[in-house]
């Protein structure tokens, strides 16, 4: 038996690859287990402990067209990956450790490829798939030091010379395992319209009324009747063009608008977080947000399409010729140094001071974004497609009963 990464070799390179093949299935199971509870929540009060800022941020990968493949999450696939690795280190084999090398390195490549889509792409890091890359990247410079045919001369099959029975047994349980992951991922989505869809709209009458701010913003992303209050569903949107979760409620919002079609207003109130306009944040969190809301609320007429265009290139508005372009194509250059828009985008985000601080150092009660404030009661942060669906199902349903039973009335919970 030739002496490699875990045959013959030293315990300590053993003993290493087989935590890194844990580490890998520990980050991998934290990746899955994200993925479900940032796309089907079970609570209106739902959050994650690794969304700390607008980059260190898992929610943009969970959201994200990676996440997952025809309904089975990219961890997934890591997690039988690391399985594989911690295996072959106990219970070692040349045919494995061949096999083991072969994923190792297509696993490594994978790992690169998602690492420069997240930086370059999403603006943004995961970091449970961190966890993962780091763990990846650790096994495969094992394998490629200690493994296997190292010294073969070939580097073809240097690398990839796997045992055709191990790679076909892990393709089939990849595979029925898959089929199972699939099932489970319709299951959570359809009790999202089930019972979690009653529980969150109990939980949204649960929810403190608040009062309306002191001025309602004007710019008007759905606008149903003249009078914003005359509309069964009344929402005014702390909101930053720039913020990744405003473009997710942006998407979700866009489905929903035409089954609510004349029974919704939304007032855009501009929060952008940056701090040469928004006194909440201490740095600039997300440069140009400011610009973006001054060429935003320059025209009110023009509002409506320049609100969707920003979203619809949400990574070109970073760019300052963009929105320069932006600006000349609506024809709205005199936007940026206008004190006339100054004065009225700051006097909205001042109304975030109208709100129970949430903390000592900050005078604002609303300090993220997107902020909601559904008829009076407030949300902070964004919910799936049928969660928000529920609740405004809800609200109409309460406006229009005219006596009869509401939606809470009627629900039938699932058993």
């Amino acid at each position: 038996m030739q002496e490699s990464l875990t045959l013959n070799g030293k315990v300590w390179s053993r003993t290493l690859s087989f935590f890194f093949g844990l580490g890998m299935m520990v980050a991998s199971v934290l990746t899955i287990r994200h993925f479900f509870l940032a796309n089907y929540p079970t609570s209106i009060y739902a959050g994650s402990f690794c969304d700390i800022n607008s980059f260190f941020n898992c929610d943009s990968s969970a959201f994200s067209v990676i996440s997952q493949v025809r309904g089975v999450p990219l961890g997934y696939f890591g997690l039988l990956v690391g399985a594989l690795v911690s295996l072959g280190a106990v219970f070692p084999s040349v045919g494995l450790e061949r096999t083991n090398k072969t994923l190792s390195t297509v696993n490594f490549a994978g790992v690169v490829g998602l690492f420069l889509f997240s930086v370059l792409y999403l603006k943004s890091l995961c970091l449970l798939c961190t966890g993962y890359y780091i763990f990846s990247i650790a096994s495969f410079i094992l394998f490629w030091r200690y493994g296997v045919d190292r010294d073969n001369p070939g580097w073809f099959s240097r690398y990839f010379s796997p045992s055709v029975k191990h790679l076909a047994t892990f393709v089939v349980v990849t595979l029925l395992g898959a089929y199972g992951m699939v099932l489970f991922h319709h299951a959570r989505r359809d009790a999202q319209s089930g019972g979690v869809a009653a529980r969150v709209v109990t939980q949204y009458y649960n929810l403190a009324v608040v009062k309306s701010p002191s001025l309602i913003s004007p710019y008007r992303t759905f606008r149903s009747t003249e009078k914003f209050e005359d509309a069964p569903i009344q929402i005014i949107e702390y909101a930053d063009f720039l913020c990744p979760d405003c473009l997710f409620l942006t998407q979700q919002m866009g489905k929903l608008k035409e089954e609510f079609k004349g029974k919704i207003n939304v007032a855009y109130q501009f929060f952008p977080l940056e701090a040469r306009c928004n006194q909440v944040v201490e740095k600039d969190k997300h440069p140009g947000a400011c610009d973006l809301s001054y060429l935003a609320a320059y025209d009110p007429a023009k509002f409506p399409q320049i609100h969707d265009e920003i979203f619809a290139n949400f990574e070109k508005a970073k760019d300052p010729a963009w929105r320069n372009a932006l600006a000349k194509k609506y024809q709205i250059e005199g936007a940026f140094n206008d004190p006339k828009t100054k004065d009225l985008v700051q006097r909205i985000i001042n109304t975030g001071n109208e709100y129970e601080k949430t903390s000592e150092k900050y005078a604002h009660g609303i300090r993220s974004t997107p902020t909601l404030i559904i008829n009076n009661r407030m949300i902070i942060g964004t919910l799936p497609y049928a969660q928000l669906r529920a609740i405004f199902q809800a609200l109409v349903e309460e406006r229009e009963k005219a006596g009869g039973k509401g939606f809470l009335e009627n629900w039938v919970p699932t058993k």
